[in-house]
This record gives C-alpha cells, sequence and structure tokens, in this order.
C-alpha cells in the first residue's frame, strides 16, 4: 500500500555492504552489538519496502559499531569506501536514497578531510557520528574541531548509538540495541550539553535518534544538576538545559507508540520530529509494524498526520528534499 499523499521522509535507514561486514568481522563484530548475526541489505529489496510504506526518500548509514576498529589509516579508508558506495547508491536511485558519510572519528585530522570529501565532491546529506568511539564520548573537548567544522558548514549531524564503555558488565548477556542503545543515546547527548559543545556551536543541527533515548524523563534531572554544576542560565547567560535539547531533532525510529512519543513530546518541539525505520536492522515486519503504529496514533498537531508533520520538517531541515 503507498500514500502518495503524505510520503515519509526516512532519516534513519541504514545499508551494509559485503565488504563492511568482513572487515567489521574481522575486527571482532561477529555477533555487532550482541545481535547473532549482520544483516542482510540490498537496494532492490529496500526500495520495495520503501514503495509498500509510501516512503519516498530514505537517507543511508553506517549503524553500529562505525567503521573505526582502532587502527586511524584503516578507518580512513574504510570511511572513504561506504561513502563512495552511499553517494553511488544515491546516483543511481536519484531521490530515492540519500546519506550520511561516516567519519573515521576520532581520527580528528582525518575526520576533517572525510568532511570535506562527503561533503563537497560526494554531495552527503549529513554525517553520522557513533555515540562513542571505544569510549571516548562526543563530548571530549578533543573532538570539537569535528564540530566546529560541522557547525561552520551547517552540516547536519545524526547520532547513532553504539555499544557503551562497559558494556560486558552493563548489558547483562542481552543485545545491547534493546536498553544500552538508549542510554548511551543519552549519555552523549548529555556530555555534549554539559560539556558545552552546543554553546560553542550554536549552528550545529543534530538528530538524537530513537525518540532520544531516555531524555525525555531525564531532562529534568539534568537541568537540575547542570544549574548545580555550572551555574542557573541567568548567572552564566547561556540558555539552559530544556531549552538547548529543544533545539535538537530527534526521530522516532523504533517501537515509539504507544509509550516513548507521549514522553518525547513533553519535551521536544513537534516541528523537529522526524521518521525512521531503522530498516535494514529492524526487520520488514516489525518495521511494517512500527509504520502502522505512527499511521494509526494521534498527532501532536491538530489537522496534520504523522507523516505530513515528519516530512515536512525533513524537508526544511534538508532542503534538498524540498526541491
Amino acid at each position: 500500500m503507498t500514500h502518495p499523499e503524505s510520503r515519509l521522509i526516512d532519516v534513519h535507514a541504514h545499508f551494509v555492504t559485503d565488504s563492511y561486514i568482513r572487515q567489521a568481522t574481522a575486527a571482532g563484530h561477529a555477533r555487532p552489538d550482541g545481535m547473532d548475526r549482520w544483516p542482510t541489505w540490498s537496494a532492490e529489496e529496500h526500495l520495495e519496502l520503501m514503495d509498500r510504506h509510501g516512503i519516498e526518500t530514505a537517507l543511508l548509514s553506517m549503524s553500529s559499531p562505525g567503521v573505526h576498529f582502532g587502527d586511524d589509516a584503516a578507518a580512513r579508508r574504510l570511511a572513504r569506501e561506504v561513502n563512495k558506495e552511499a553517494a553511488g547508491l544515491a546516483a543511481r536511485h536519484p531521490g530515492r536514497f540519500g546519506f550520511f558519510a561516516s567519519l573515521p572519528v576520532p581520527d580528528v585530522d582525518g575526520s576533517l578531510d572525510e568532511i570535506a570529501y562527503a561533503v563537497d565532491e560526494l554531495a552527503a546529506d549529513g554525517v553520522v557520528l557513533m555515540t562513542n568511539i571505544h569510549g571516548t564520548y562526543l563530548g571530549d573537548r578533543s573532538l570539537d574541531p569535528i564540530f566546529a567544522e560541522l557547525g561552520r558548514r551547517r552540516t547536519v549531524v545524526f547520532l547513532h548509538p553504539t555499544s557503551p564503555a562497559g558494556w560486558e558488565r552493563s548489558a547483562l548477556d542481552r543485545p545491547r540495541p534493546m536498553i544500552e542503545y538508549l542510554f548511551d543515546t543519552t549519555r552523549t547527548v548529555t556530555d555534549l550539553l554539559m560539556s558545552g559543545v552546543f554553546e560553542r556551536h550554536p549552528d550545529l543541527s543534530v538528530i538524537v535518534p530513537h525518540c532520544g533515548g531516555a531524555l525525555p524523563v531525564l531532562a529534568d534531572r539534568v537541568d537540575e544538576f547542570r544549574k548545580m554544576f555550572l551555574g542557573s542560565p541567568e548567572e552564566v547567560g547561556t540558555p539552559g538545559a530544556i531549552e538547548q535539547l529543544r533545539r535538537l531533532h530527534y526521530d522516532i525510529a523504533g517501537p515509539a507508540f504507544p509509550r516513548q512519543v507521549p514522553a518525547l513530546l513533553e519535551l521536544a518541539d513537534p516541528g523537529r520530529l522526524l521518521f525512521g525505520s531503522d530498516y535494514c536492522w529492524t526487520s520488514p515486519p516489525v518495521a511494517a509494524a512500527h509504520i502502522a503504529a505512527v499511521d494509526a496514533a494521534t498527532p501532536p498537531v491538530d489537522g496534520v498526520g504523522w507523516r505530513s508533520l515528519t516530512t515536512a520538517n525533513a524537508r526544511r531541515l534538508f532542503p534538498r528534499l524540498a526541491r
């Protein structure tokens, strides 16, 4: 079934390649983040799913574990490889695929080079950053040159969760995407907030995945502790935590209804909510169920359905899609 009157733009969609899986497996990721296997992916199957559910465009990205497995030179090569593959997919299927470029973080010089190449030469729609890289979270001051360049270019940053530092004990032998992903998303956004990244780089546009993880229910607590340690907004002359969190964009990938989205709407502006399928890491039947729940849910804006709302929001964030 298609929905030509209100087609979706999917900002949280993934692809994998045989080469990437081989390299990740060789680096110790045979069971990525505790899942039992790697997914399969093809452009044809992805387009079939998009047509079935009325998805006009999918912005592809590499999911966890990203492209840096411990060696900077190898990470640079792998980032370039997957970014060129994604650009080729977008060129072969104009209007259907875009992509977020992978960066060899925490290699700062390599990441700056890849930003320039991916944005200027490959026409990437943004970049994807894992929530931590070998235990280094995104608020770490060593990564600030990357955020400065992304802010200068006004390049959209799509965050994607990965296994947290210390997952061997915290995950309790269960797949990390179940809850560890959500808490690692919360951890890295809180780190970006508390370390002042959002304040130093106000032109950053950041997409937080999976309804913000646990941020909607922890935002007031984070705000309280930020005031305790950094001072009130009136004292320091900067926006408070809630205001800064409301400036971010949030995708609703995953089982967003009936509980996560209502919590998110207590924090996020409806004009900053985006649709995400999480395919191919979410199987077609599960993705179908999630999309059906979105279509059945009461939207936060009277007279505007979730499809129209999230698509309009995506087109504002990505002007290319409006054209």
